[in-house]
């Protein structure tokens, strides 16, 4: 202090009337400015000192938040009006080239190194005080290996001084003091104090957004300044020297890493994240729920919900349904469990669903998964159905299986049909076999003049589970049955409603099959479709009243069925874009392009 008052009771060097101009006067071929910032910027760091000796303050609570401010405060108006007095006091070539040009400004030079000399001892105490602290309190916190935990927390005399962390602290202050190059060590300990800041900062943004009710700090701050704080940070970093940036970022997430292999059972960065990401999907699905004016037929995509009692007998269903949401939709998938829901039931589902989850980590499952306590199929299809979607999107689609080897299943299926159709939800009814769709190859899709309704609905399926990877050397084969006056007409509609919604079906791959009273679709199914990974099947509601389960029955030549059944028409192609086709190609061009299969 006294070294400064004096300095600002000093005069300038030249007796030369000193103007406003001095201010923005420099020095020929001057270093960049941050450049300088980094060799200047530890020479601020000392008001967070008592952070790292929080144990020793009286009310740290207090304390910390009033000294770090005050701190900053004082810096920042002492360097700004040092900076001032100097300009103001010397020409820019002398404060370049004097090193101690504040001893000849100064009223009494010598005591400019003597201030120097104590301020420079002040900090190293400070730090070789605080630094050996924060070693003991990681060893002590048990977030290294046992043994080096151990050692560096191991503390001498009655108040457990540091003497092992000190040696550690020591060792790495010589190794830098070696590097020699006084500018280089202070531009990499400005990185590692940015990357200190910026990392509070970014946390306490963190848990602001995050909102968890354990994070109560005794000192509030806006979520905004925090933000703030930590882009400013690492934009400086990168600024000063962005090699520097990128190595001390890397550190950082190793040791991160580290502590995280060594203590798997402290995930308190988890727990942010694990908060944050609550939070933004909460954000978001408010946001589609206000914005969702209704189902779009062009825009639709699966938002599926398949309920099974046979998860760990039968991974099929999870399978199409990972498929399903795998880039395009959504899923969801509820184990059911048979039972009046109890703290017995409730311990027995929360295990289920242990089992579950690391089922679905293990297929790399984009799927939520969760189990429903129920004491019959009916009572939980109609708890399913009233279950809202998890990406915000309401679900459009029931996804129920049976087992064709032992299809008693099936009378689930048929009994709560009724239930799922009056709530305007797509049907899906799969078929398992022990093929397990094989090699993921082709899927056939059968269309009948009895279900056009659930063509397109059909057509959308085989696309969309095209873009899972494990489909992704499979195509798509489309058979059309029609009675042979039609066979024309609906080809020619097909196609050209494939062409203008721009689907990745080949002209090649679609067949058209003439089809009499007498036909059976099973026996064509059988024959056609018997080297099938997957046959997409349509049905009729009336039918399955009618019939009941036998409608689903008799495909013994194939492998894994799946029959659908559309609550609505989707839509392919607009009508203005099948009108744009037919006038760009023309009828007669359109013809021959449907034959030879040119692309539009």
């Amino acid at each position: 202090g006294i070294s400064i008052l004096c300095f600002f009771l000093g005069n300038p060097l030249t007796e030369t009337p000193r103007d406003m101009e001095y201010i923005t006067r420099t020095v020929a071929n001057p270093d960049p400015f941050f450049y300088v910032f980094a060799i200047c910027f530890p020479a601020f760091t000392g008001m967070t000192a008592g952070v790292g000796l929080s144990g020793d303050l009286k009310r740290p609570k207090k304390s910390i938040p009033l000294g770090t401010l005050s701190a900053t405060l004082c810096g920042m108006v002492i360097y700004l009006l040092l900076a001032f007095k100097l300009g103001y006091c010397a020409e820019p070539d002398a404060l370049a080239g004097d090193q101690l040009i504040m001893s000849r400004i100064s009223v009494w030079g010598p005591i400019i190194p003597i201030g120097l000399a104590c301020a420079t001892f002040s900090s190293a105490v400070g730090s070789i005080m605080v630094a050996p602290r924060t070693l003991q309190a990681i060893g002590s916190d048990e977030l290294l290996s046992p043994g080096v935990n151990r050692w560096l927390s191991a503390g001498r005399g009655a108040s457990s001084e540091p003497f092992n962390a000190s040696v550690v602290a020591c060792l790495i202050a010589l190794v830098f003091v070696a590097a020699g190059d006084v500018n280089s060590v202070a531009e990499i300990i400005s990185m590692f104090f940015m990357l200190t800041y910026g990392s509070i900062c970014l946390i306490s943004f963190l848990e602001h957004f995050a909102a968890d009710p354990s994070y109560r700090p005794t000192f509030n701050s806006r979520w905004y300044i925090s933000l703030l704080g930590a882009l400013a940070c690492f934009w400086l970093m990168f600024k000063m020297n962005g090699l520097y940036a990128f190595f001390s970022l890397v550190i950082m997430v190793g040791i991160y890493l580290l502590i995280s292999f060594t203590n798997p059972e402290k995930a308190g960065m988890a727990a942010i994240f694990q908060g944050v990401i609550f939070q933004l999907s909460r954000k978001l699905q408010i946001f589609l729920q206000n914005a969702q004016h209704g189902p779009g037929e062009l825009n639709w995509r699966p938002s599926v919900v398949c309920i099974s009692e046979n998860t760990f007998k039968r991974t099929s269903a999870m399978e199409i349904l990972r498929w399903m949401s795998h880039h395009y939709g959504f899923g969801t998938y509820i184990h059911f469990h048979r039972g009046y829901l109890s703290k017995a039931t409730k311990a027995e589902a929360d295990a289920l669903m242990e089992r579950l989850i690391r089922l679905a980590r293990a297929g790399h499952s984009r799927v939520f998964v969760d189990t429903m306590v129920s004491p019959s199929e009916t009572s939980a299809i109609s708890q399913v159905i009233q279950l809202p979607g998890v990406s915000g999107h309401e679900n459009n689609g029931l996804l129920l299986e049976f087992s064709k080897v032992h299809p008693e299943d099936l009378d689930t299926v048929v009994s709560n049909a009724p239930l799922i159709v009056a709530n305007q939800l797509d049907l899906y009814v799969l078929g398992s076999s022990e093929r397990k769709f094989g090699y993921h190859r082709e899927i056939h899709i059968w269309i009948t003049r009895q279900d056009e309704e659930n063509a397109n609905l059909m057509i959308l399926l085989g696309y969309i589970l095209l873009g899972d990877p494990e489909w992704s050397h499979g195509m798509v084969k489309i058979f059309a049955t029609y009675p042979e006056s039609r066979l024309g007409e609906e080809e020619s509609r097909l196609r050209k409603q494939i062409r203008a919604g721009r689907l990745p079906i080949s002209q090649h791959n679609i067949r058209m099959i003439a089809q009499t009273e007498q036909t059976d679709i099973r026996d064509l199914v059988n024959h056609h479709s018997q080297d099938a990974d997957l046959v997409i099947l349509g049905f009729r509601y009336e039918l399955l009243k009618h019939v009941g389960k036998e409608l689903f029955l008799g495909f013994d030549e194939v492998g894994d069925i799946l029959f659908v059944r559309a609550s609505g028409q989707k839509m392919l192609a607009t009508e203005k874009e099948m009108g744009e086709l037919t006038q760009t190609l023309g009828e007669e061009e359109l013809g021959r392009a449907l034959d030879e299969g040119k692309p539009t």
